[in-house]
């Protein structure tokens, strides 16, 4: 009966829109981040795993408690992200360089 009675409710509820105005205004694009910002924001990314896996380094050689397998993972993505790192910094050095090997 309860159902019934919100089935009802629902119905005899006027809609949300009943006239046509004026569009709402869009809402405005996210300014867009440049270029150095991006390229230091990945790097407090890889600041931030290097501090963690030292953080669970020294306490997995204080604490017995803590995890191997943690420890482990905290280290690999540590280094996936330095790696990573490396790799963008190289396709950057031979981008500029080529960049600067063309002739106008």
């Amino acid at each position: 009966m309860s159902a019934i009675a919100a089935i009802d409710s629902v119905l005899a509820a006027p809609p949300a829109l009943t006239t046509l105005g004026p569009v709402a205004a869009a809402p405005q694009p996210a300014p867009a981040a440049s270029f150095g910002d991006i390229l230091s924001a990945g790097m407090q990314g890889v600041e931030g795993k290097l501090a963690t896996a030292d953080d669970m380094v020294r306490k997995f050689t204080l604490d017995p408690n803590v995890p191997i397998h943690q420890v482990t993972f905290a280290l690999e993505q540590a280094r996936l992200s330095v790696e990573l790192a490396m790799q963008v910094r190289g396709r950057l050095l031979d981008g500029y360089r080529e960049l600067m090997n063309m002739q106008l």
